[in-house]
């Protein structure tokens, strides 16, 4: 069965997608999976915090807006699209709420960028 399991005051419970307010152990202190990950520009250090400033850092590393046919990330209006050249098939896609940016699309960017990026758990 997929999920977490947790033993806490004598109960073995299964935790289907256990939560940061759910994940405590029993002294009170966090479990290591609700940390939070991030994504850090390694030249400057600072966590990327918006899609602003993680176009601004892809576009100094070579990457151009992706636009299939005159419309962003293929008429998903949901997604921002990053190419390498039009040669490559290279692409970054990242959501344009950042809200929705998920470690997913970190791994994403990190492994197209390794010496550029990293993910940390803060």
């Amino acid at each position: 069965m997929a999920g977490v399991w947790t033993f806490r005051h004598g109960v073995v419970r299964r935790m289907a997608c256990p939560s940061s307010m759910e994940a405590a152990t029993d002294d009170g202190k966090e479990a290591s999976w609700s940390k939070r990950r991030v994504l850090v520009h390694v030249a400057t250090g600072q966590v990327v915090s918006s899609n602003e400033q993680l176009e601004r850092y892809l576009l100094g590393l070579g990457w151009e807006r992706y636009y299939h046919g005159g419309a962003p990330a293929a008429g998903r209006p949901d997604l921002i699209q990053f190419h390498r050249s039009p040669e490559t098939a290279d692409l970054i896609s990242v959501p344009s709420d950042f809200a929705r940016f998920k470690s997913t699309h970190m791994f994403d960017i990190v492994v197209k960028n390794r010496l550029h990026f990293q993910v940390r758990e803060i």
